[in-house]
């Protein structure tokens, strides 16, 4: 916490995984890295929209004018163009700084930079020049605020489409596998040597939304390869590992 002027402004570390079966600990690092004060605040919730997110909106809700909300990513905060970017405005307009540590272009910092860059208004004593001087450095004014504000949009555009092509090459490597078609699962009573093992649990990292992945477990299985009953054998067994981590 900073104290400023008698008043405590307070610093939060956002950190956001799908699952709590995943890691949050390098988000917190990152964080914690850049603001050794921050209050770290933990949530596990599965898609691009805010809505759901209680932890989140609890922190939107009461974050003051001063405070700070830092994030890993831009992809913490949201992965919805449109949503994220009017939640970002929202907050910047009640006072509250935002900082995103792997876009710093897009922190609030910069963008207040872009629209305090006003230029003072020229009185030359003749009123057409002063008319026009003017009407251009306002125009370029307003032309920096606008690229600042597209940046913004970017990043959070970025990030939804991350999301979407993600999916998009899901459904197309599900699709090959069928078309060529591959076998589902294992010949029935067949073992795994250890090498194959680790690879299908290393899949199973890849793909499953308990993981890193996005997929849920009838669509992790048609890819991984494995027996169903192989695969949730395996699956048990890396959330164990987890857990003793």
């Amino acid at each position: 916490m900073i104290l400023n002027g008698g008043i405590y402004l307070k610093v939060y570390g956002y950190c956001r995984i799908s699952t709590n079966k995943q890691n949050i600990e390098r988000q917190e690092r990152n964080i914690k890295a850049a603001f050794p004060d921050a209050v770290i605040i933990r949530e596990a919730y599965t898609g691009a929209k805010v809505e759901g997110r209680k932890a989140f909106e609890n922190l939107r809700s009461k974050a003051e004018c001063g405070d700070t909300i830092v994030f890993d990513s831009v992809s913490r905060m949201s992965r919805n163009a449109v949503e994220g970017f009017k939640i970002y405005k929202e907050l910047y307009e009640r006072g509250v700084e935002l900082v995103f540590l792997k876009e710093p272009q897009i922190n609030t910092s910069t963008y207040k930079n872009a629209q305090q860059q006003s230029v003072a208004e020229v009185n030359t004593g003749d009123d057409a020049t002063d008319a026009l001087i003017n009407a251009v450095t306002q125009a370029v004014s307003l032309y920096v605020i606008r690229l600042a504000e597209k940046q913004i949009l970017l990043a959070f555009e970025q990030a939804e489409k991350e999301v979407a092509d993600l999916h998009q090459r899901t459904r197309e490597g599900i699709e090959t596998a069928r078309l060529a078609g591959k076998q589902i699962g294992m010949v029935q009573g067949k073992k795994l040597n250890v090498k194959k093992a680790a690879a299908a649990k290393e899949a199973i990292r890849k793909y499953s939304k308990d993981f890193d992945g996005n997929l849920n477990d009838k669509d992790a299985i048609v890819l991984v390869g494995v027996a169903r009953n192989t695969y949730f054998k395996y699956k048990k067994e890396l959330l164990q590992e987890l857990m003793s981590e």
